[in-house]
């Protein structure tokens, strides 16, 4: 039998995760241009609906919502059987450093955790309709090739921003694609977390990269006077150690990269 998955917002991680389903499977990527083997979006979502076995989407809320909910939500999907929602960690809200896990209570912090949690609940009602498991993937920072600190050190951006206490998780591509293709397939249900194993500071990971990389270890610089976008700036609004208790025992999955300097190594060596 041939699953088909509607990836939705088919990029950076939609492409991890189609490498890793393998034989038997089929994506049906979108794209805002007609191309060979994509889904015209979102003229071509009710064909690529009916069609599908599993879907999951990347698309972030807006202010509005969820802006893909409304195409898909009167639309039949008879083949139906899974459904995933590449949400983030900022549902879990600000923990104080304190570890975290599926089991945590859903206690978002910032706007954009708001935004998320709300996002979730809408597809929680989707795949209610539909009968269907829905995992709600909450995701760490994303980084690998092309998209990295290695790639802010060359370009001369990278901002060693200090705050004391603060610690960030963070979750290889590779390993998104791995967990999230473990998932489509065992039709996982529920929270799940997507992050390495070990909490640190982005200040430390810009200096083991640049140490790598044998460039000069960029300034410090307090997190009061950083130049910062909205969006970066609310990272650092919450302080929390992310482990799933679910990935090993639920999915039978062991990170390739459990840390950032493992993940550095690794783009470093392939000429990312």
């Amino acid at each position: 039998m041939t699953h088909r998955l509607l990836s939705i917002g088919h990029g950076y991680s939609g492409r991890a995760t189609e490498n890793a389903l393998g034989p038997g499977w089929q994506v049906l990527g979108t794209s805002r241009r007609a191309g060979a083997g994509t889904v015209l979006w979102p003229d071509g979502a009710a064909e690529a609906l009916l069609r599908a076995t599993h879907l999951i989407s990347w698309v972030p809320p807006g202010d509005d919502g969820d802006p893909v909910l409304p195409i898909l939500r009167d639309l039949p999907a008879p083949a139906l059987r899974w459904i995933g929602y590449a949400s983030a960690s900022s549902v879990y809200g600000d923990s104080g450093g304190a570890l975290v896990d599926e089991s945590a209570p859903d206690a978002p912090a910032t706007e954009r955790g708001h935004k998320r949690l709300r996002a979730e609940t809408a597809w929680q009602a989707f795949a209610d309709r539909h009968a269907v498991p829905l995992a709600r993937l909450r995701i760490a920072g994303i980084y690998g090739p092309g998209r990295s600190v290695l790639d802010a050190l060359r370009a001369g951006r990278a901002q060693r921003v200090v705050k004391p206490g603060q610690v960030f998780n963070r979750i290889h591509v590779a390993d998104l694609g791995r967990i999230v293709a473990a998932a489509a397939r065992q039709r996982l249900d529920g929270p799940l977390i997507l992050s390495d194993d070990e909490p640190a500071p982005q200040a430390d990971v810009i200096a083991h990269a640049a140490a790598l990389m044998g460039l000069p270890i960029p300034p410090a610089v307090d997190f009061d006077s950083a130049s910062l976008s909205p969006m970066a700036r609310s990272f650092y609004a919450e302080n929390k150690r992310l482990r799933s208790a679910r990935m090993g025992p639920d999915l039978g999955l062991a990170l390739l990269y459990p840390d950032f300097r493992a993940g550095l190594s690794a783009i470093l060596a392939a000429g990312g």
